[in-house]
């Protein structure tokens, strides 16, 4: 598979990550360590328990970014790419973690003094220089930011999927990656625990917190599609251009594009606006992108090695969409007004793991089994069904901006009557329904072989909750104003 090949400028901290990463990689993918197998098991003749179970799965940071409010326009560059180094000292700090088990299990302060500690210096160092950049630019930066440079190490708490240790407990050469769990790659999840028989779960019962939908019996009742493909020109790439503008792998993890051709951390709007398009529509220049799905098999994709892809543990074959449907839709209050060109929307969080579900956004289910929806597990789907992923994005705008400084507050879901507050506008609301042909996974003894998962950030551990999407609007004036109308007089269009 390809990807978008744009020269980057690689900030020192990825660079650093970079190096870091490269020194495990072994038999063409990252190993990284397995904190819950041990913690389980005996291996040699005595008991572990206590040794494992002092130690950390993964590390939890407050988001300073979700924080943060009011950044002058001018230190709106500036302040993104602080975050997206903090992003990347928390992968390092991951990957750290993750390959000094020996040391940990052999000195219960390690954890702290060694990767914590540091970890905790080197973010309250970035988060002086942001609140620096904020109050350059003539805004007044929070004085309490401080709080949040601590991160907390999270325990082992479930059995892990896929050895990665040897029966000492130490590390693999990254020759054997296979593991216990024989998906070949011994990454740190998903777990048996983070999938769900479709069957088990209640009917009419959504614990997503996907947003109200819109669309309904009264208001703006039309709707329009929007035909992008699924991604056939692989365009492929582990940046962000809404969180981590001008930043070389800001995310993290590896998106699949729909849409725009020309979307990239460095793709300015006269870049998207001139780009072409995989949209059947050639006015919709917008770009869709989501984290890819992959089959942990042992496939060593095109990103086996790089950034993003297997050197931060997002291994396996990349699973395309069999169909990506893309629409909007109205309100149940009356009618929407056109969106900005150039509005920028991220639903879900990609780190919900760690910062709790209030802005989580996932929806998975199976075909056939539409009315069951569950927000933190990956479906198991019987012969014949497809998984689903399906995301209401919010659908009330601020009527002023096309972003803000977390990317979240100049937009918001309805409120439970469809209404939008706080003097919000209604525009047509952005769905995507993604549906996968994946094998169904076998769950047996506590283990999965064979799992899917969607890519995330490596403290993530590839967990459903997760999943996110992001959208840039760049249809021309005319479309849009095709679209608004189109919902608004109740008809169906495309």
């Amino acid at each position: 598979m390809g990807r978008n090949t744009r020269k980057r400028r690689m900030p020192l901290a990825t660079k650093i990550v970079a190096g870091a990463a490269a020194l495990t990689v072994g038999g063409g993918g990252l190993v990284w360590a397995n904190f819950y197998a041990s913690a389980h098991e005996d291996h040699s003749g005595h008991n572990r328990t206590r040794s494992a179970a002092a130690q950390v799965a993964t590390i939890d940071c407050p988001d300073v970014g979700q924080k943060i409010r009011d950044v002058p326009d001018r230190a709106r560059g500036e302040v993104d790419g602080e975050l997206a180094t903090m992003d990347s000292q928390i992968t390092n700090a991951y990957q750290r973690l993750a390959t000094t088990r020996r040391a940990q299990a052999g000195d219960a302060q390690f954890v702290q003094n060694s990767i914590l500690g540091p970890l905790k210096d080197r973010r309250k160092a970035i988060i002086d220089r942001i609140q620096l950049e904020i109050n350059r630019a003539g805004g007044k930066a929070d004085d309490n930011l401080d709080e949040l440079a601590a991160c907390q190490g999270r325990p082992a708490d479930q059995m892990q999927n896929g050895d990665g240790q040897n029966g000492d407990g130490q590390m693999d050469d990254g020759q054997n990656q296979g593991g216990d769990g024989g998906d070949g790659n011994g990454v740190a999840g998903p777990v048996a625990d983070d999938f769900v028989d479709i069957n088990d779960v209640q009917p009419n019962t959504r614990d997503s917190r996907n947003g109200l939908a819109a669309d309904g019996d009264g208001g703006s009742t039309g709707t329009f599609t929007t035909d992008c493909g699924v991604n056939e020109n692989n365009l492929f790439n582990s940046d962000n251009l809404i969180a981590a503008p001008g930043v070389d792998n800001g995310a993290h993890h590896t998106h699949d594009y729909v849409g725009n051709q020309d979307n990239d951390a460095f793709s300015s709007d006269e870049d998207l606006a001139n780009a072409d398009t995989s949209c059947q529509n050639q006015g919709d220049k917008s770009t869709y992108y989501w984290p890819v799905l992959r089959l942990q098999d042992g496939t060593q994709e095109f990103d086996a090695n790089d950034q993003g892809g297997g050197a931060e543990g997002n291994i396996g074959k990349i699973l395309k969409p069999a169909e990506a449907q893309i629409r909007f839709v109205g309100s149940r209050q009356g009618d929407v007004v056109a969106m900005p060109k150039f509005l920028r929307i991220i639903t879900g969080d990609a780190k919900s793991f760690t910062n709790g579900d209030a802005n989580a956004n996932t929806s998975w289910s199976c075909s056939g089994f539409e009315d069951r929806q569950v927000t933190d597990k990956y479906p198991l789907c019987p012969d014949g069904s497809q998984v689903l992923r399906t995301v209401n994005f919010q659908s009330c705008w601020d009527g002023q901006n096309i972003d803000s400084a977390n990317h979240r507050d100049h937009m918001a879901f309805v409120q439970e009557d469809g209404s939008c507050a706080n003097g919000f506008q209604a525009v047509p609301q952005l769905q995507i329904r993604l549906a996968y042909d994946i094998p169904t996974p076998t769950v047996e003894n506590g283990q999965v072989q064979n799992p899917y998962a969607v890519d995330s950030f490596p403290e993530q551990l590839h967990k459903p909750i997760t999943d996110h999407n992001d959208f840039i609007n760049v249809m021309d004036e005319d479309l849009m104003n095709e679209v608004v109308d189109c919902i608004n007089r109740g008809e169906d269009c495309q």
